[in-house]
């Protein structure tokens, strides 16, 4: 069984269908990636996943158990954390605070032991510990935002444009360690991201999404190599979304298989 399993989930905003169908699965110890262009439902998936929108029809199964209608704080006791679009850090809140606020599900006796962690993972922010988020870089404000999930203790790990807004070098060093803290914290990812080349690097497997569905799926190299993919996503421009469009394109071809 998946750790985590999307079945035929809708999902949107009043009227605004954002997600029509969804299936995806994410097994544990996976980094699984999610790629579209702007605006494809990504972030709502996400959000929906955690609870806010409501899944308006489907199923959204968490090591087995139904996830659509818990609250989001239940939601997060169960083992998923979610660093959001934005960083939505708390800018008048020092780093240690942005990181007390991420354990407040947690047993406190925990606590120093998650937060050395952490800090051994972002080593700037045990540098900036005193210092109010608000003041922080670009590259600092996204590592404390994944630093702040962390701090929930979570079996997956949800991150939502990590490398957003960032600088070449910092997108590097966030990826090494979204790949670190896969393989020597033992945490599931499930990453969405419009960096399609190194999220595809990064990925055990993807998922492609355009208009709300999802238009193709395989394993990170798979897609990596895969003519459609580096003319939409890799080479400049979305002009070729449409020869991936799971409207225009049988199922059988649709699915890349491993």
């Amino acid at each position: 069984m998946s750790m985590l399993t999307i079945r035929n989930l809708h999902s949107g905003y009043g009227r605004i269908q954002a997600l029509h169908g969804i299936d995806i699965d994410v097994e544990a110890g996976e980094i699984v990636t999610l790629i579209g262009a702007n605006g494809a439902g990504k972030t709502t998936l996400l959000m929906t996943l955690c609870g806010k929108p409501r899944a308006t029809e489907g199923s959204i199964l968490f090591e087995g158990e139904e996830l659509v209608r818990l609250p989001t704080y239940q939601i997060v006791r169960k083992g998923i954390a979610h660093s959001p679009e934005g960083r939505r850090i708390f800018p008048r809140m020092t780093v240690l605070e942005n990181l007390q606020m991420g354990a407040v599900t947690v047993d406190p006796k925990f606590f120093e032991e998650d937060l050395e962690r952490v800090l051994g993972l972002f080593p700037r922010l045990r540098e900036r510990i005193e210092q109010r988020g608000g003041t922080l870089s670009g590259g600092e404000q996204q590592m404390l935002a994944i630093g702040r999930a962390l701090m929930s203790r979570p079996r997956l790990l949800l991150l939502d444009e990590p490398s957003l807004g960032l600088a070449p070098l910092v997108v590097k060093q966030i990826f090494e360690i979204i790949k670190e803290i896969n393989s020597q914290q033992k945490v599931t990812v499930f990453l969405v991201e419009q960096n399609a080349f190194h999220a595809l690097k990064l990925a055990h497997r993807a998922y492609v999404m355009v208009n709300g569905r999802i238009a193709m799926t395989g394993s990170g190299a798979e897609l990596l190599a895969n003519p459609a993919i580096r003319s939409a996503y890799l080479e400049g421009g979305h002009a070729a979304e449409a020869t991936i469009e799971s409207n225009d394109v049988p199922d059988e071809e649709l699915e890349v298989e491993e």
